[in-house]
Protein backbone atom coordinates (compact mmCIF):
# COMPACT_ATOMS: atom_id res chain seq x y z
CA UNK A 1 0.00 0.00 0.00
CA UNK A 2 3.07 2.24 0.18
CA UNK A 3 5.17 2.15 -3.22
CA UNK A 4 8.53 3.62 -3.73
CA UNK A 5 10.11 4.76 -6.86
CA UNK A 6 13.74 5.72 -6.96
CA UNK A 7 15.99 7.37 -8.78
CA UNK A 8 19.69 8.65 -8.15
CA UNK A 9 17.77 11.77 -7.55
CA UNK A 10 14.41 11.24 -6.44
CA UNK A 11 12.79 9.14 -4.51
CA UNK A 12 8.84 9.21 -5.32
CA UNK A 13 6.76 7.67 -1.81
CA UNK A 14 3.02 7.36 -3.42
CA UNK A 15 0.24 6.12 -1.19
CA UNK A 16 -1.53 3.12 -3.24
CA UNK A 17 -5.06 2.49 -1.32
CA UNK A 18 -7.42 3.60 -3.25
CA UNK A 19 -10.24 1.46 -2.47
CA UNK A 20 -10.20 3.21 0.88
CA UNK A 21 -9.58 6.36 0.15
CA UNK A 22 -5.74 6.31 0.49
CA UNK A 23 -6.50 6.50 4.47
CA UNK A 24 -3.93 5.20 6.09
CA UNK A 25 -2.96 2.50 8.74
CA UNK A 26 -0.24 2.71 11.68
CA UNK A 27 1.98 0.41 9.61
CA UNK A 28 1.70 2.57 6.36
CA UNK A 29 2.31 5.78 8.54
CA UNK A 30 5.82 3.78 9.66
CA UNK A 31 6.40 2.79 6.29
CA UNK A 32 6.05 6.22 4.89
CA UNK A 33 8.43 7.72 7.95
CA UNK A 34 11.27 5.35 7.59
CA UNK A 35 11.90 5.79 3.73
CA UNK A 36 11.74 9.37 4.51
CA UNK A 37 14.62 8.42 7.02
CA UNK A 38 16.59 6.47 4.36
CA UNK A 39 15.90 8.80 1.81
CA UNK A 40 17.72 11.58 4.27
CA UNK A 41 20.66 9.07 5.05
CA UNK A 42 21.05 8.25 1.12
CA UNK A 43 20.86 12.00 0.37
CA UNK A 44 18.45 12.26 -2.04
CA UNK A 45 17.95 15.60 -3.79
CA UNK A 46 14.43 15.31 -3.79
CA UNK A 47 11.33 13.20 -2.31
CA UNK A 48 7.97 13.52 -3.90
CA UNK A 49 4.87 12.33 -1.82
CA UNK A 50 1.99 11.40 -3.55
CA UNK A 51 -1.30 8.68 -4.17
CA UNK A 52 -3.08 7.34 -6.73
CA UNK A 53 -6.76 8.10 -7.76
CA UNK A 54 -8.77 10.73 -6.84
CA UNK A 55 -8.00 11.24 -3.39
CA UNK A 56 -4.48 11.74 -1.84
CA UNK A 57 -5.52 10.28 1.34
CA UNK A 58 -8.62 10.75 3.26
CA UNK A 59 -6.67 10.66 6.62
CA UNK A 60 -6.49 7.39 8.86
CA UNK A 61 -8.05 4.63 8.50
CA UNK A 62 -11.49 4.49 10.59
CA UNK A 63 -11.06 1.28 11.94
CA UNK A 64 -7.72 2.81 13.29
CA UNK A 65 -8.86 5.66 14.80
CA UNK A 66 -11.52 4.38 16.35
CA UNK A 67 -8.80 2.52 17.93
CA UNK A 68 -6.79 5.53 18.80
CA UNK A 69 -4.65 6.41 15.86
CA UNK A 70 -6.50 9.26 15.49
CA UNK A 71 -4.19 10.62 18.62
CA UNK A 72 -1.09 8.25 17.90
CA UNK A 73 2.20 10.15 18.00
CA UNK A 74 3.09 8.36 14.57
CA UNK A 75 1.48 11.54 12.85
CA UNK A 76 3.93 14.21 14.28
CA UNK A 77 6.96 11.71 13.82
CA UNK A 78 6.05 11.55 10.75
CA UNK A 79 5.80 15.17 10.11
CA UNK A 80 8.53 16.08 11.78
CA UNK A 81 10.39 13.77 9.67
CA UNK A 82 9.27 15.08 6.61
CA UNK A 83 10.02 18.55 7.35
CA UNK A 84 13.53 17.78 8.96
CA UNK A 85 14.93 16.33 5.30
CA UNK A 86 17.35 18.22 3.60
CA UNK A 87 15.77 17.19 0.53
CA UNK A 88 13.68 19.57 -1.60
CA UNK A 89 10.14 18.02 -0.53
CA UNK A 90 7.30 18.08 -2.99
CA UNK A 91 3.29 17.03 -2.23
CA UNK A 92 1.94 16.06 -5.31
CA UNK A 93 -1.59 16.51 -4.24
CA UNK A 94 -3.88 13.95 -6.96
CA UNK A 95 -6.68 14.57 -5.06
CA UNK A 96 -8.75 15.18 -1.86
CA UNK A 97 -6.38 16.13 1.36
CA UNK A 98 -8.14 15.32 4.61
CA UNK A 99 -7.49 14.78 8.25
CA UNK A 100 -4.53 13.85 9.76
CA UNK A 101 -2.46 13.38 6.35
CA UNK A 102 -2.70 17.35 6.73
CA UNK A 103 0.57 16.97 8.45
CA UNK A 104 2.59 15.24 5.62
CA UNK A 105 1.17 17.70 3.28
CA UNK A 106 2.03 20.72 5.22
CA UNK A 107 5.37 19.46 6.26
CA UNK A 108 6.84 19.59 2.58
CA UNK A 109 7.99 22.40 1.21
CA UNK A 110 6.01 22.74 -1.82
CA UNK A 111 2.53 21.63 -2.43
CA UNK A 112 1.26 20.77 -5.95
CA UNK A 113 -2.73 19.69 -6.26
CA UNK A 114 -5.40 18.66 -9.65
CA UNK A 115 -8.69 20.49 -10.01
CA UNK A 116 -11.45 19.10 -8.06
CA UNK A 117 -9.58 18.66 -4.73
CA UNK A 118 -11.07 19.37 -1.25
CA UNK A 119 -9.08 20.19 1.59
CA UNK A 120 -10.53 19.57 5.14
CA UNK A 121 -8.92 19.32 8.78
CA UNK A 122 -12.12 18.53 10.63
CA UNK A 123 -10.77 18.08 14.33
CA UNK A 124 -12.92 20.42 15.96
CA UNK A 125 -16.06 18.25 14.13
CA UNK A 126 -14.38 14.95 15.85
CA UNK A 127 -13.25 16.85 18.89
CA UNK A 128 -9.53 16.36 18.24
CA UNK A 129 -6.26 18.10 18.91
CA UNK A 130 -4.80 18.94 15.77
CA UNK A 131 -1.18 17.44 15.07
CA UNK A 132 0.99 19.58 17.65
CA UNK A 133 3.35 20.84 14.54
CA UNK A 134 0.23 21.38 12.16
CA UNK A 135 -1.40 24.80 13.24
CA UNK A 136 2.37 26.69 13.04
CA UNK A 137 3.11 25.41 9.27
CA UNK A 138 -0.77 25.82 8.76
CA UNK A 139 -0.44 29.72 10.16
CA UNK A 140 2.66 30.06 8.12
CA UNK A 141 1.13 29.41 5.34
CA UNK A 142 -2.15 30.37 5.53
CA UNK A 143 -2.60 33.39 8.35
CA UNK A 144 -3.94 32.76 11.58
CA UNK A 145 -7.36 33.66 10.92
CA UNK A 146 -7.77 31.64 8.20
CA UNK A 147 -6.29 28.70 10.13
CA UNK A 148 -8.73 28.85 12.63
CA UNK A 149 -11.28 28.84 9.74
CA UNK A 150 -9.64 25.22 8.87
CA UNK A 151 -8.98 23.85 11.82
CA UNK A 152 -11.94 25.52 13.96
CA UNK A 153 -14.50 26.34 11.49
CA UNK A 154 -13.79 22.70 9.79
CA UNK A 155 -14.18 25.05 6.62
CA UNK A 156 -13.68 22.50 3.27
CA UNK A 157 -11.66 24.39 0.76
CA UNK A 158 -12.10 24.12 -2.65
CA UNK A 159 -8.81 24.02 -4.64
CA UNK A 160 -8.99 27.56 -5.96
CA UNK A 161 -9.26 28.55 -2.51
CA UNK A 162 -6.25 26.61 -1.06
CA UNK A 163 -4.62 28.53 -4.07
CA UNK A 164 -5.55 31.97 -3.08
CA UNK A 165 -4.98 30.94 0.72
CA UNK A 166 -1.49 30.18 -0.04
CA UNK A 167 -1.98 26.30 1.03
CA UNK A 168 -0.99 25.01 -2.38
CA UNK A 169 1.57 26.45 -4.44
CA UNK A 170 0.01 25.07 -8.25
CA UNK A 171 -2.86 23.74 -9.52
CA UNK A 172 -2.16 21.48 -12.95
CA UNK A 173 -4.56 18.93 -14.69
CA UNK A 174 -4.17 15.59 -13.50
CA UNK A 175 -2.73 14.39 -16.62
CA UNK A 176 -0.10 17.44 -15.75
CA UNK A 177 1.22 16.54 -12.70
CA UNK A 178 3.98 14.59 -13.17
CA UNK A 179 5.34 17.03 -15.52
CA UNK A 180 5.14 19.75 -13.22
CA UNK A 181 7.07 17.68 -10.02
CA UNK A 182 9.40 17.24 -12.67
CA UNK A 183 9.75 20.86 -13.54
CA UNK A 184 10.02 22.07 -10.12
CA UNK A 185 12.63 19.09 -9.24
CA UNK A 186 14.99 19.64 -12.00
CA UNK A 187 17.16 22.34 -10.46
CA UNK A 188 17.46 20.76 -6.75
CA UNK A 189 18.64 17.67 -9.35
CA UNK A 190 21.23 18.73 -10.78
CA UNK A 191 22.81 21.62 -8.57
CA UNK A 192 25.16 21.34 -5.72
CA UNK A 193 23.88 19.45 -2.69
CA UNK A 194 25.64 22.22 -0.73
CA UNK A 195 23.64 25.34 -2.06
CA UNK A 196 20.66 22.94 -1.93
CA UNK A 197 20.85 22.14 1.80
CA UNK A 198 21.81 25.97 2.63
CA UNK A 199 18.84 27.47 0.53
CA UNK A 200 16.42 25.42 2.17
CA UNK A 201 17.90 26.50 5.89
CA UNK A 202 17.91 29.92 5.15
CA UNK A 203 14.69 29.84 4.18
CA UNK A 204 13.24 28.49 7.18
CA UNK A 205 15.21 31.22 9.32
Amino acid sequence: MIELEKTETRWTITINRPDKANSLTKDMLCQIETLASEADMARVPVLVLTGTGKVFSAGADLDEARAGLATDGVWERLSGRLASLNSLTICALNGTLAGGAFGMALACDLRIAVPGAKFFYPVMKLGFLPQPSDPGRLVALVGPARAKMILMGAAKLTTDEALSFGLVDRVVAPEDLAAAVDELAQAAEAGPADVRVAIKHMCHA
